[in-house]
């Protein structure tokens, strides 16, 4: 996968006076089936989160509330996208490193991921996702 799979995904929304819905349906607006949904908050000022990639999983990264950076690397390309509408997803494919920043006061970042948890999916040291992300490119 490179860093151009990567892309915003803008949600269906259902505006009502008593307030906004937004729903996500697997094999329908993302292209996956979602098999895990966790989510991040009360992360301290200054802190960062992700720092790994996945051999195998994809995600969807949704602001539920504040705002965050997600910046992405595919080995070769890097690029950064600010998400701060719940109603915006960002697809995230296998073999793409994230590191997540930025958190504003409040944010809560949710992930819809295409794999239960398997601690053998990830990447955790950069050297080795380059390695494989290398590997991977000249096949």
């Amino acid at each position: 996968m490179s860093i151009n799979d990567c892309k915003i995904i803008d949600l269906p929304r259902i505006n009502d006076p008593r307030g906004n819905l937004t729903f996500v349906e697997g094999d329908v607006h993302i292209p996956f089936a979602i098999q895990r949904v966790y989510y991040l908050y009360d992360v301290p000022g200054g802190a960062e989160r992700g720092g790994h990639a996945h051999k195998d999983l994809q995600q969807l990264i949704i602001a539920m509330s504040g705002s965050f950076d997600i910046h992405l690397d595919d080995g070769h390309s890097k690029k950064t996208f600010h998400m701060n509408r719940s109603y915006f997803g960002l697809y995230v494919p296998t073999m793409i490193w994230r590191e997540i920043d930025n958190f504003s006061s409040g944010a809560v970042c949710m992930v819809l991921a295409s794999e239960r948890y398997s601690e053998s999916d990830y990447y955790r040291a950069y050297q080795e996702f380059e390695r494989a992300a290398s590997a991977r490119s000249s096949r």
